[in-house]
């Protein structure tokens, strides 16, 4: 019952973050990277490349099961800079999403990605 309960953690927030908010900022990349925001003075287009790497990409591993402690880190960083950085001295409702992924994400770290993913089948133990 664990596995199956891991299981609906990724699939869930893993796709959530992904298509809810990953993939619009994909789709927007050239028209909305140049203003994007810009935490670390990298630039905006580095920043938004690094939010969709992190929300997309990453969200996608994760709900796969694939190199799924890996893939919460990049996750973890983009929604504790959204948290602590992007949506400071905001009213709660804007910086909750954040707060819930990022502790979502952090929850699968922890627990692992369970035996139904990729990571079981391609890390079997010997």
């Amino acid at each position: 019952m664990t596995d199956f309960a891991k299981l609906l953690l990724r699939l869930s927030f893993g796709l959530s973050l992904a298509l809810a908010h990953g993939l619009p900022k994909l789709m927007s990349f050239s028209e909305k990277s140049p203003d994007f925001s810009d935490p670390f003075m990298v630039g905006p287009v580095l920043s938004m490349a690094f939010a969709v790497f992190g929300e997309f990409f990453c969200g996608l591993l994760v709900a796969l099961g694939a190199l799924t402690r890996v893939a919460v880190v990049p996750i973890v960083i983009v929604m504790a800079t959204a948290f602590f950085k992007i949506h400071t001295g905001q009213d709660w409702s804007v910086r909750e999403p954040a707060a819930l992924f990022g502790i979502a994400f952090i929850c699968i770290g922890l627990l692992g990605a369970g035996k139904f993913s990729f990571d079981a089948l391609i890390f079997k133990k010997r």
